[in-house]
């Protein structure tokens, strides 16, 4: 079995606090990652929505793009809307190679706001979770009958947050509907990524990977900080730098023989937190979980 290893820009730079790292260019980002051992890079909020452009871009790099996050609406929009809005980033995606469509449900939420502690996040009713779910099955299936596959990314501060909402979410769409698996937002949620991962590793089209630091968490969880303000004060780090069995997940990824894209995404203030010295420290440590259990490390294609 092999996996491919991508890294996001959020460790360089922040779509939720574009004040971090704001001076940072795209090329900047692409150069460290590849120096840190990357092989894809998820694109952001300020890389160029231009194919023409992108491409040279990532060729100078040798670089994949791995994906790009999809800012979803259905629970305030129709079916027929959100098919509008998702087709021209669906065709990027489609253009640069990638197979896969990360999409969050944002209507309401609360993740991005440095004000709002996490208790304020939206919760949906029966009737909502209905009718949003069939919505979403509907969309997935229309992005897979253009090749793409829809990948939904449960997050702390949105409608689908704790470990039942992913089960719910699971057991409420169809199979078209694939699972961003990220160990970061499952710990801070309160839940053990590494049961949720036996549950759903079906559906698990990406493996987002961020270690958390407990002492922090515990300290915004007992004051219900934004998430945000949790962000800036360091609870998460890139995998092996905190207290979460890395290991372990890496065994069940082997075991359950996953194939596809295993991605660094711990969002830090890069300030603090030197982005190439932390994203190669990412690198190299599941480097060493892949060597451990017999897991192929893919090369860009």
């Amino acid at each position: 079995m092999s996996v491919k290893l991508g890294v996001s820009p959020i460790s360089w730079t922040n779509d939720d606090m574009p004040e971090l790292g704001k001076d940072t260019t795209v090329e900047h980002c692409l150069k460290e990652g590849k120096q840190a051992g990357f092989s894809g890079f998820e694109l952001g909020g300020k890389w160029p929505k231009d194919s023409a452009i992108l491409t040279p871009l990532f060729d100078k790099y040798d670089m994949d793009v791995v994906s790009s996050w999809f800012c979803g609406g259905l629970l305030a929009d129709s079916l027929e809307g959100e098919i509008e809005r998702i087709t021209p980033h669906m065709n990027l995606l489609k253009d640069m190679g990638t197979e896969v469509i990360v999409y969050c449900e944002m209507d309401s939420c609360v993740h991005g706001d440095i004000s709002s502690p996490l208790s304020k996040r939206p919760v949906l009713d029966n009737e909502q979770w209905e009718e949003w779910t069939d919505k979403l099955s509907q969309l997935a299936k229309y992005t897979l009958s253009h090749g793409l596959k829809l990948a939904y990314h449960h997050h702390m501060g949105t409608v689908v947050q704790v470990e039942e909402e992913v089960d719910k979410l699971m057991a409420m769409t169809t199979h078209d509907l694939g699972l961003v698996f990220d160990t970061g937002h499952l710990i801070y949620a309160g839940a053990d990524p590494l049961e949720v991962y036996k549950k759903h590793s079906g559906r698990v089209m990406h493996i987002h990977c961020k270690d958390v630091r407990s002492e922090i968490l515990n300290r915004s969880l007992e004051t219900d900080s934004s998430f945000l303000n949790s962000v800036l004060n360091g609870v998460y780090t890139v995998p092996g730098d905190g207290d979460f069995n890395f290991p372990e997940l890496f065994k069940m990824v082997s075991d359950n023989n996953f194939n596809g894209w295993v991605v660094v995404e711990a969002e830090q203030d890069p300030a603090k937190a030197h982005p190439l010295t932390y994203v190669t420290m990412g690198y190299e440590n599941i480097k060493s979980y892949c060597d451990k259990f017999g897991i192929q490390i893919e090369e860009k294609e």
